[in-house]
């Protein structure tokens, strides 16, 4: 008697996960509802741009771009939200009389279901009618439609199974921190390159297009070029190296299933040594202040280090803080005081400071029984946040300053980012104490259902705030870059900034300690929540 066939039952499964998943609150069914129809709408969009194609001298070149980069999405798409979708973990599964042939089968049918293989399938649609002219082509087409789709999805299965150990483990979810340095890479890219692409068309994609129409999966998509233009051998080339990256892609994959069913899990068990190693590490501790300010820097930077909301939170500013004003100083269209980006995306990470404690913040809240203690609390803070900001705000100012050759504004734009700086630790240190709000631990959201209203109004009205504090900075940098004689004295702009910033920094923390302490149980009450 033969064994039943599994691969409906894991296509039920997913179709179960999905419903009940939609079930668990309200929501989340509208945050999935609202997200799947904008994921048509623009894969509808996308065919239709992508027929209007069909003719054009450069229509290859787009297409096999689209697959690519399409096929570099589906790679990543697991390492950067292993939690999007349960069905990625197989371990779940490790109980199971399962075979790993069957088991890859029904996993790829499964993973056929929902928005991502279906936005796939209508861009690999509008390729091949963007690229196919004749039957002949049409024909290719459709092999090449299922060859690309499935090439994707093994791609992501097998990069999931591959890392499952580490995306499951505790210290492997910081990897997730990763998607906001390449969020914001990748739209400068885009930027830079939709600017070149308007100023030199179409053809400049070429080169790249035919080096990728090489790779699987856009190789699918050259094949049917090819048949197109009549090279039949190309295309069967083209093809053939389609289908030995699926094959390659299958094995591999049921090589790492075999893995993970019959090998223990030793990922997240750290070592002796390296535990040891950790308890012994005294060096950060040694180089602070002592007493309650050491302390509490050391605390503070270490959460940056080790809690994945925090670490998320820097790094995305770190990359933006150099990328905006370093793209546009690389495409000739920026300007020195585009450094002060840097300073103002790291004077964010002053705001909400309780929040990012979450619950554990009443361990804090203890060990504060005055406005001394508040202010020594918030100005530690304040010092942790230097001690990253001030070396990076430097190193960005003068990169950019290079990049431009505009040596004579460096003192002018450095003493701004200081200045901005100085006022956002001030805004950030109040806004804490009056508008806390929580950060939720788990999933990607960054504030607590119910609290939206006091992220925008600390965050934002301190920006605005903060912006207003350094009107007197901006107009002295305007008045001397106007005058007649101006351009003898804007060195002292780095001096003069460089001082205000640190007396708005020390006004903002006295304002901020009284408030602190008398509002402790509801800053408690406010950051403890979700």
């Amino acid at each position: 008697m033969s064994a039943p066939a599994i691969t409906p039952v894991f296509v039920r499964l997913k179709l179960s996960l999905l419903r009940n998943g939609l079930r668990q609150s309200g929501g989340r069914k509208a945050a999935y509802i609202t997200s799947a129809v904008f994921a048509l709408l623009f894969a509808a969009l996308q065919l239709i741009g992508l027929i209007a194609l069909r003719g054009h001298a450069h229509a290859e070149s787009v297409v096999v771009l689209a697959v690519a980069v399409l096929g570099l999405g589906w790679a990543v798409m697991p390492l950067f939200f292993p939690s999007g979708d349960e069905t990625l973990d197989p371990t779940r599964l490790v109980m199971l009389p399962l075979r790993p042939r069957p088991l890859v089968r029904a996993l790829l049918t499964a993973s056929l279901v929902g928005i991502g293989p279906l936005f796939t399938l209508c861009l690999l649609v509008g390729s091949v009618v963007a690229v196919a002219r004749g039957g002949a082509a049409f024909a290719v087409g459709v092999v090449a439609v299922a060859l690309a789709l499935l090439v994707c999805v093994a791609l992501a299965r097998a990069v999931a199974a591959a890392n499952v150990r580490l995306l499951t483990s505790r210290k492997g979810r910081d990897l997730a921190v990763l998607s906001g340095l390449v969020i914001a890479i990748g739209a400068q890219i885009v930027n830079f390159g939709a600017q070149r692409l308007g100023a030199s068309g179409l053809g400049e994609l070429d080169p790249a297009a035919e080096v990728l129409q090489w790779v699987p999966p856009a190789s699918a998509v050259g094949a049917v070029h090819a048949v197109s233009e009549g090279s039949y051998g190309i295309a069967v080339a083209q093809l053939a190296l389609t289908a030995g990256a699926l094959v390659a892609l299958l094995a591999l994959w049921s090589r790492h299933l075999t893995r993970l069913m019959t090998s223990p899990d030793g990922s997240t068990l750290p070592s002796a040594e390296s535990a040891a190693r950790e308890r012994s590490s005294t060096g950060l501790g040694r180089l602070l202040p002592a007493g309650r300010t050491g302390t509490v820097m050391e605390r503070s930077l270490r959460y940056v280090w080790r809690d994945p909301k925090t670490k998320a939170a820097w790094v995305t500013s770190l990359a933006i803080g150099l990328i905006v004003p370093v793209f546009n100083a690389w495409q000739g269209t920026g300007s020195v005081y585009f450094a002060c980006f840097a300073a103002g995306m790291l004077g964010i990470q002053m705001y909400n400071q309780f929040g990012q404690d979450t619950s554990a913040f009443w361990m804090v809240a203890m060990t504060i029984s005055s406005t001394r203690d508040a202010y020594v609390e918030l100005r530690a803070r304040a010092y942790a946040l230097l001690l990253i900001t001030l070396p990076y705000a430097t190193l960005v100012t003068v990169l950019t300053t290079a990049m431009l050759g505009d040596w004579r504004r460096l003192p002018e734009a450095l003493g701004l980012s200081f200045a901005l700086l100085g006022a956002m630790l001030a805004t950030g240190a109040w806004t804490s104490a009056r508008f806390p709000y929580s950060i939720p631990q788990e999933g990607y959201k960054n504030v607590a259902p119910g609290q939206t209203g006091l992220a925008w109004i600390s965050i934002f009205g301190g920006m605005v705030a903060a912006a207003l504090l350094c009107a007197p900075v901006i107009a002295l940098t305007i008045w001397l870059n106007v005058s007649a004689d101006g351009d003898d004295w804007t060195w002292l702009l780095l001096p003069v900034s460089t001082v205000y910033g640190a007396a708005l920094t020390a006004a903002g923390l006295k304002l901020a300690a009284p408030r602190t302490a008398r509002r402790l149980p509801e800053i408690l009450t406010a950051v403890s929540k979700g």
